[in-house]
């Protein structure tokens, strides 16, 4: 299901801003040369804009990603954050966060980022119960969206931001004959987001879906 039509395509992404720059082109290629077959897990360039334009509208200091892969979305979301913030990327691949960290060095943000390597709900566990997250990106397999969800929430500050993508699952979620794992635990991670008083929420039609949650 094509949310975007595809002779709008490049009208959408020449209209950016910011435009992507030659580390984040020479990123996305090396990456769709590296893993041809899983390049679908990195974000496209107008998402990555729209992560930078959320991290600092909310004038991020402390930023959590679920998911860095080979760090398109975690470059974006360094590039804005405020003077002095941090970036906690959470990961699981030495290799594809390998890329990464050189691309972390070339944009010069490599400061701002720390990387944790393991599972990443013990990382999200591990961090202190504290409302001071100021924004936070899940990105990650699917299974894990609803716990990642309910730590990162409770550890969010009032009017801090966390952004979900892939939660239309190629419109999957509304197939009730797609009955997988990612797709249920998606649909539940929805539904848990759409009755949340503890927050308010708009899903939008970024590419896969993306949802932004704004804690009350």
């Amino acid at each position: 299901m094509h949310i975007v039509h595809p002779d709008l395509d490049t009208y959408l992404l020449e209209h950016c801003s910011p435009a992507a720059d030659d580390v984040l082109r020479d990123l996305a290629e090396e990456t769709r040369q590296a893993v041809p077959d899983l390049t679908s897990m990195q974000i496209t360039q107008d998402e990555g804009a729209f992560l930078t334009l959320l991290t600092q509208l909310t004038g991020a200091r402390l930023a959590v990603e679920v998911g860095t892969f080979t760090g398109y979305s975690s470059l974006c979301i360094a590039r804005g954050l405020a003077d002095g913030g941090k970036l906690i990327a959470c990961d699981r691949s030495e290799e594809w966060t390998a890329t990464a960290r050189r691309y972390w060095e070339r944009a010069g943000v490599a400061d701002r980022v720390e990387l944790r390597l393991g599972p990443a709900l013990e990382t999200l566990r591990s961090l202190p119960r504290e409302e001071n997250v100021d924004f936070a990106f899940i990105d990650a397999d699917k299974g894990g969206y609803p716990d990642y969800y309910e730590e990162l929430v409770t550890r969010l500050r009032p009017g801090g931001v966390i952004a979900l993508d892939n939660v239309l699952q190629g419109g999957s979620v509304v197939d009730e004959t797609e009955q997988s794992e990612p797709v249920k635990a998606i649909r539940a991670v929805n539904d848990a987001i759409a009755a949340d008083v503890r927050v308010t929420s708009v899903m939008l039609p970024l590419r896969d879906g993306v949802t932004v949650v704004r804690k009350r």
